[in-house]
């Protein structure tokens, strides 16, 4: 089974995507399997509504370690099955906070394993640079090692919001030569793209 994971910096909308998205491929109840960094794991049987309500924050460093969740997506007459992992987010900087210095480095750790990458950008911080969701020198790395991948994706978020536009531009003058999809994670929209994406790449 191959591994889809969703990376990005912090509060860029990565687990609101990762619950919706799932939903837009027929999830409805979230078998929830998470990982923390000291290696134990945990089972959560949720509706969508309960875990959006349980796991998106718009506070930063909300998610600490890995979950994941089995998603069908249908190639061609058939079906295939993924592990859709929603992640920690990354910092620029070497985080205070040691359990958040843990998620980042776990989160880091399983890139290497997962063949198609969704890197989320948000496209409304591109030149807020004091906000830490505002892209940065971590996604030029991430997108530096994921672009030798095939499986490898730009979605540029919160493209709903105010001074989106622009920074839907400037994502895409920043990191040219890569297939970048707008969304908005809380919306929806761009999820036919993702999709297609996602089959085309398994």
């Amino acid at each position: 089974m191959k591994k889809c994971i969703i990376i990005g910096k912090t509060n860029v909308g990565k687990t609101a995507f990762f619950i919706n998205f799932a939903e837009y491929l027929g999830i409805k109840t979230f078998e929830l399997e998470k990982k923390f960094p000291d290696g134990i794991e945990e089972y959560a049987k949720l509706s969508s509504r309960a875990a959006f309500a349980a796991l998106v924050d718009e506070k930063y460093h909300k998610t600490k370690n890995i979950q994941s969740i089995v998603v069908t997506v249908p190639i061609g007459k058939g079906k295939k099955k993924i592990q859709l992992i929603d992640t920690a987010g990354l910092t620029d900087d070497i985080h205070p906070e040691i359990d958040v210095r843990k998620a980042i480095s776990q989160t880091l750790s399983i890139i290497r394993e997962s063949e198609l990458i969704l890197h989320i950008l948000d496209a409304s911080a591109a030149e807020k640079k004091e906000l830490p969701s505002a892209f940065g020198m971590v996604d030029y790395q991430v997108a530096q090692f994921a672009q030798l991948k095939r499986g490898y994706v730009i979605l540029a978020n919160k493209i709903d919001l105010p001074d989106s536009s622009y920074g839907l531009k400037k994502i895409k003058q920043e990191f040219s030569g890569n297939l970048i999809i707008p969304i908005s994670a809380l919306n929806k929209t761009g999820f036919k793209e993702v999709k297609t994406f996602v089959i085309h790449n398994l």
